[in-house]
């Protein structure tokens, strides 16, 4: 028969392992969800395994879904509907881009037309970056806005001379780019650079972040897509907050190569600025009618 001394022994094993269970539960939960933010505002979008995931946006939140709603991809067009800027309203054709005012660093080069065309369903956008070509086929017809700042920022030239500033791993396959300010040194905390305004999230119903997915990132708040996208190599369980704007169509191989290669240094979330720098030369895109 178990003695006293004994009974309070187990008591305390079992109240340690679900205190173990509970922690890598939550750690990593944080992985799947907190990626994609920028880098500098709140420790997530681009934190969590992206912990500092700021991915984007302009801060460095991550999709924290503090709530099941906000994981709802209604909920959280609704939530920015309310809140933020508007989504694509089909009736007038036209987009809503608000200003940003989570006070990250700014590359002020305008604001996008709001008068957009869903025409042609598909546009082509070629990064001509240091390693080569990568090719992506965008959804023009159910990301329209995300697609028309795309194409805004490289007729402006926003993303040439940019570095890619964080790489994530076999676990969280995913490199993010789209920040003009970052160093990618290692050093710098990347990842709070933006175009000074913010989009509605779109595309959202039964977004999978698959590999050769091309997906914005954003911080934890609906309606905080900015310039900042992040390019998946692998398959990555995120819960569908960021707008899945495209398909890459060439250049994987230089992703992979990129992930060989690995961090100059893990910033604590499993990811960091890449060892192969990967530098945006020129951003074009093309569609016809």
């Amino acid at each position: 028969m178990a003695t006293g001394k004994d009974r309070q022994r187990q008591l305390a094993r079992e109240h340690h392992e679900r205190q173990l269970q509970r922690r890598a539960e939550h750690e990593q939960k944080a992985k799947r969800t907190a990626i994609i933010g920028s880098t500098a505002g709140v420790v997530i979008v681009v934190g969590g395994i992206v912990a500092a995931v700021a991915l984007l946006g302009g801060n460095d939140a991550g999709p924290e879904a503090a709530s099941s709603a906000s994981s709802s991809p209604a909920a959280t067009e609704a939530a920015s509907a309310a809140t933020g800027p508007k989504p694509y309203d089909a009736a007038t054709g036209t987009c809503d881009y608000a200003p940003d005012t989570t006070g990250g660093q700014v590359k002020d080069v305008g604001t996008p037309p709001t008068k957009v065309s869903t025409k042609p369903a598909t546009k082509t956008m070629t990064l001509k970056t240091n390693l080569g070509d990568i090719v992506v086929e965008l959804d023009n017809a159910k990301a329209p806005c995300t697609t028309n700042s795309l194409e805004f920022l490289a007729k402006k030239k926003y993303y040439d001379g940019s570095k890619c500033h964080r790489l994530g791993n076999d676990q969280f396959p995913m490199l993010q780019c789209g920040d003009p300010t970052a160093k990618a040194d290692g050093k710098s905390q990347d990842g709070s650079g933006g175009p000074g305004y913010v989009m509605a999230e779109e595309n959202l119903q039964g977004a999978q972040y698959k590999r050769g997915v091309m997906a914005m990132a954003k911080t934890s708040a609906p309606g905080s897509t900015g310039s900042q996208f992040f390019l998946v190599y692998g398959d990555i369980g995120l819960t569908p907050n960021y707008t899945p704007v495209g398909t890459i169509t060439k250049g994987l191989d230089i992703l992979d190569k990129v992930n060989k290669a690995g961090v100059i240094a893990d910033s604590g979330d499993g990811t960091g600025a890449p060892k192969q720098t990967v530098e945006i030369k020129d951003v074009t895109i093309t569609g016809k009618s």
